[in-house]
C-alpha cells in the first residue's frame, strides 16, 4: 500500500468520517446478510478505541437520486448497534439539519450513522457542492468500501477533494494486499476462472490477463459467443453477436502468447431457464435449435477441477451457470470445490466479489480459500488493471 492507512492518523477527539459498504440484502425491511457490515467492524472498533467520533456513510439499492423509504439505511443502524458496544445515531439526511443535529448531539466514541447518500442524485454525479457538504462533517476521510471504489462517487471519490488526509480503512487495505499479491506476485501455473453472462463485462480482463497468467478457463454464459467464434452450433444460448469477432481474437491471441484457454467441452442444456425445466447434457458440437446452454457439463467439471488443483495462484470471478436454480448450479460448486481443495495444498485462492462470493457462500466454502473479495466490480475492475476511483483519492504516504 502506498497509500495513508487508518494506522497513520490521529484519531482520538477527530471527526471521522468514513465510507463504508452497507449496501446488504434486505427482504420487507429485514436484513437478510449482514456479512457487509461485518467486514468493516475491524476499522470501526479501531476508530471508536482511539476515541474517535465515527460518522459513517453508505448508499443501499438504487433510489436514483430520491429518498425512497424502503431503501433507508434505518434497519443498518438497528444491526450495527447490536454489533458494536457503542452508541449508535442515525441521521435521516446524510447532509443538511439532520446530519449536522446528530453529529452535534455525538461524542467521541459514539457512530453516527448518515442515511442513505443515493437518496441525492449530487451522489452518482459526484457534484463538487455535494461533496463539499459531506466533507464538512469530518476532520479526516477515511475509506474503507471496497465494493464501492470502482465508482467515481462523490462520497467515494469526490469527498477526498475537500477532506484530506483520506485513508484507507482496514478492509479497503486488506483487499488491495490480497489482489495485488495475486496478480503482480502471483506463483505459476497461475490460473483465471472467468464466469458470467456476458463477454463484454470481461474483455478489458481478459487482456490484461493474457500477460499474466498461464491459463484461462471460460465458463457461464460467455461460453456461447467464443463457441460461436469457433465455428460451434450454440442453440438458443445467450450470445452477444457484436463480439462474436472480438472472442476470436481473444483465442488466437491467447495462441500468440502461448496462454491456454479453456473452454467448456460439454454443457448442460435446457430449453427454458426454470427450477423444473427439463435438462440433458451435450457436447460442445451437440447443442440443438431450441435449446440452450445454462452450465458446463460434467466432463467439463472434471478438467477444470484439474486445472485448478494443479496451479499455484487462481483467481475466480463469475459463476459457470445459473447457480442460483440447483439445476444448473453444478459446475460452479465444482470451481468452489476445485479451490478449496487447491487453497489445501497451498495455492493462493482469490475470489473476486459478487455472483461468485454469493456461489461460494452458498456452497459454505469461503472460510477454506485465501479470500473472498467484498467487492464484484472493483475486484474485476482490479483483474482489468485499472485505478480504481477511491483508491486514487486516498493520500499518497
Amino acid at each position: 500500500m502506498d497509500k495513508m492507512t487508518l494506522q497513520d492518523v490521529k484519531l482520538n477527539d477527530k471527526n471521522v468520517l468514513m465510507r463504508v459498504d452497507f449496501n446488504v440484502s434486505l427482504e420487507n425491511g429485514e436484513i437478510t446478510d449482514d456479512n457487509r457490515i461485518v467486514q468493516v467492524l475491524p476499522s470501526i472498533k479501531y476508530i471508536l478505541e482511539n476515541d474517535g467520533l465515527l460518522i459513517l456513510m453508505s448508499h443501499l439499492g438504487r433510489p436514483d437520486g430520491e429518498r425512497d423509504e424502503s431503501l433507508s439505511l434505518q434497519p443498518v443502524a438497528e444491526r450495527l448497534s447490536q454489533k458494536i458496544d457503542a452508541n449508535v445515531i442515525f441521521a435521516d439526511d446524510c447532509i443538511g439539519q439532520p446530519a449536522e443535529d446528530a453529529i452535534a448531539q455525538a461524542e467521541p466514541g459514539d457512530v453516527v450513522l448518515l442515511e442513505n447518500v443515493r437518496f441525492h442524485p449530487g451522489e452518482k454525479q459526484n457534484d463538487e457542492l455535494f461533496a463539499q457538504k459531506l466533507a464538512a462533517h469530518g476532520d479526516l476521510f477515511v475509506n474503507d468500501a471496497f465494493g464501492s471504489s470502482h465508482r467515481a462517487h462523490a462520497s467515494v471519490a469526490g469527498v477526498a477533494n475537500y477532506l484530506q488526509p483520506a485513508v484507507a480503512g482496514f478492509l479497503m487495505e486488506k483487499e488491495i494486499e490480497h489482489l495485488s499479491k495475486a496478480i503482480d506476485n502471483a506463483r505459476s501455473p497461475f490460473v483465471a476462472v472467468l464466469g458470467g453472462a456476458k463477454v463484454s463485462d470481461k474483455i478489458g480482463a481478459i487482456d490484461h490477463l493474457l500477460d499474466r497468467v498461464d491459463t484461462i478457463i471460460i465458463g457461464g454464459g460467455m461460453t456461447y459467443t467464443f463457441y460461436k467464434a469457433k465455428g460451434l452450433p450454440v442453440g438458443r444460448s445467450l450470445v452477444e453477436d457484436d463480439k462474436v469477432a472480438l472472442a476470436g481474437q481473444l483465442l488466437e491471441k491467447a495462441q500468440q502468447k502461448g496462454v491456454k484457454i479453456i473452454l467448456p467441452i460439454d454443457s448442460v442444456v435446457a430449453q427454458e431457464i426454470t427450477e423444473d425445466a427439463e435438462f440433458k447434457v451435450v457436447q460442445e458440437d451437440g447443442i440443438e435449435e431450441e435449446w440452450m446452454g445454462l452450465d458446463i457439463g460434467p466432463q467439463s467439471e472434471l478438467m477444470f477441477g484439474n486445472a485448478i488443483k494443479n496451479a499455484q495462484t487462481i483467481v475466480w470471478n463469475g459463476p459457470m451457470g445459473v447457480f442460483e436454480m440447483d439445476n444448473f448450479a453444478d459446475g460452479t460448486n465444482a470451481v468452489a470445490a476445485a479451490m478449496a481443495e487447491a487453497t489445501k495444498h497451498g495455492a493462493t485462492t482469490i475470489v473476486g466479489g459478487g455472483d461468485s462470493a454469493a456461489a461460494i457462500q452458498k456452497a459454505g466454502l469461503e472460510d477454506q480459500v485465501s479470500h473472498v473479495s467484498t467487492g464484484g466490480g472493483a475486484s474485476l475492475m482490479f483483474l482489468e488493471g485499472k485505478e480504481l476511483p477511491g483508491v486514487a483519492a486516498l493520500t499518497e504516504k
